[in-house]
Order: structure tokens, then C-alpha cells, then sequence
């Protein structure tokens, strides 16, 4: 690595929360395509969980309100 990466990588410490999430994410991508594995965080794990329960529980959005927000973004 050289100076210029290093001094950078030294001021990532003053940047603004949000964005060394945003590194953080970036960073996990490129982890992942080279690898092939991508580690989902904590948030991101609870997300899937919420989404596996309400699987479970037979929680659908109705096929009415898919339809809608297909027209709205183009789909």
C-alpha cells in the first residue's frame, strides 16, 4: 500500500459516521466479490429474520400493492 493510501486511510477516522458506514458497505461488497461470500450485518440479519417469521406466519403483501409499486418504478 502506498503513502497516499495510508494517509487516507488515517483520515477515514475524522469522517462523519454515515459515511464510514457507507465505507464499511462498499468495502463488504468488494469482500464479497471476491470471495463469493457475502456477510450480511447485524442489521441486515434481523431484516432476514423479520422476513423469515412473517414467511412463517403467512404474511404476504397482497398482489394488488406488488402491481402498484411495479408501475411505479417501471418493472
Amino acid at each position: 500500500m502506498d503513502s497516499d493510501s495510508l494517509k487516507l486511510l488515517e483520515r477515514v477516522a475524522s469522517w462523519p459516521q454515515e459515511d464510514i458506514d457507507e465505507l464499511e458497505e462498499c468495502a463488504r461488497m468488494i469482500e464479497a466479490q471476491r470471495t463469493g461470500v457475502y456477510r450480511p450485518t447485524e442489521k441486515e440479519r434481523e431484516a432476514i429474520e423479520q422476513g423469515l417469521a412473517q414467511l412463517d406466519r403467512k404474511e404476504f403483501v397482497p398482489d394488488e400493492v406488488i402491481a402498484q409499486a411495479k408501475k411505479r418504478y417501471g418493472l
